[in-house]
């Protein structure tokens, strides 16, 4: 897998280990000096999305907003942006040609929804929540919590100030917005359970005879698990014994464990909810319906 890939798949933000162990260190070096990647610090590298958003804004005497922001305050994120997100003021002219390249918004930002020529943390979390899907808003939301920008009060209080057509899909981020959750791909699983009409929480330490268990999403009222497995850390023989030991163990103390690739969750949320959907009811799942729906290359 390229760097670069492998840093979309991780959010935008790796460090070396990770990214070494699913691409390599020639490819690596490769790819910054190709500036494909950036090195931010020593062990630290990430897609150039917040330099282009800063360049962006600068350009146009604007704030980036939306996931560039994001990607400026170092969030990691299910997905780039595409293009350089900006905000500029509702009276500004923008001339076409200057637009190209540019995901252009026409908004007025009050003094303490910007923090240079970003978009405040805050603002940074409803914009997403007003305008990206729900499990793709939510990861934005845990990161900016997991990353100690914003409090969930906070969330919790600046969702209540957006305008009313947007309020109840900021209200639903803040709600469920988790510090635990430890990357978008787990987010984006919480958010499919979420979705599934599960009571979820991240990061639920569970006891299991002697030993104490931290499943990525856990509903304890089903006295579920869910599993977002990756190989980037858990591809080692090592990691697999351990996963095999921690799933067995809850299985026997009568928990059911539901385990996803990334595959699953961010290419295949077909799979993903049907399966959840399915335990939400308690009905089982069959096999040829599964494979249907998912339509998993063998």
């Amino acid at each position: 897998m390229r760097p670069e890939q492998a840093l979309e798949r991780l959010g935008g933000i790796a460090d070396a280990g990770v990214l070494v162990r699913l691409s390599s260190r020639a490819q690596v070096r490769q790819a910054v000096l190709g500036r494909l990647i950036l090195r931010e610090a020593r062990g630290r590298y990430s897609l150039p999305t917040a330099d282009e958003g800063r360049r962006a804004a600068n350009r146009l005497s604007g704030v980036a907003s939306h996931l560039s922001a994001a990607a400026i305050w170092g969030w990691e994120v299910v997905k780039p942006p595409g293009l350089p997100q900006v905000i500029v003021p509702r009276n500004r002219k923008v001339l076409p040609e200057r637009r190209v390249g540019v995901d252009l918004t026409w908004a007025d930002l009050r003094p303490g929804e910007v923090a240079g020529r970003v978009t405040a943390p805050d603002r940074t979390v409803m914009d997403c929540a007003r305008g990206l899907p729900f499990p793709e808003a939510l990861a934005v939301a845990d990161s900016a919590l997991r990353h100690g920008n914003v409090t969930k009060g906070r969330l919790l209080q600046v969702a209540e100030e957006v305008p009313p057509r947007y309020r109840p899909r900021c209200r639903r981020i803040a709600q469920h917005a988790d510090r635990r959750a430890a990357n978008p791909f787990e987010s984006v699983l919480r958010a499919h359970a979420i979705g599934a009409g599960l009571q979820v929480v991240a990061q639920v330490v569970i006891t299991v005879g002697t030993a104490r268990v931290r499943p990525d999403v856990v509903d304890e009222s089903r006295r579920l698990v869910l599993e977002a497995d990756s190989y980037e850390f858990h591809g080692k023989r090592a990691a697999l014994l351990r996963d095999c030991e921690r799933y067995n163990a809850l299985v026997l103390h009568g928990w059911t464990v539901l385990r996803f690739g990334w595959e699953h969750v961010m290419l295949h949320p077909g799979y993903v909810i049907e399966c959840l959907r399915a335990m939400a009811s308690a009905q089982p799942v069959g096999r040829a319906l599964t494979e249907e729906a998912c339509d998993i290359p063998a």
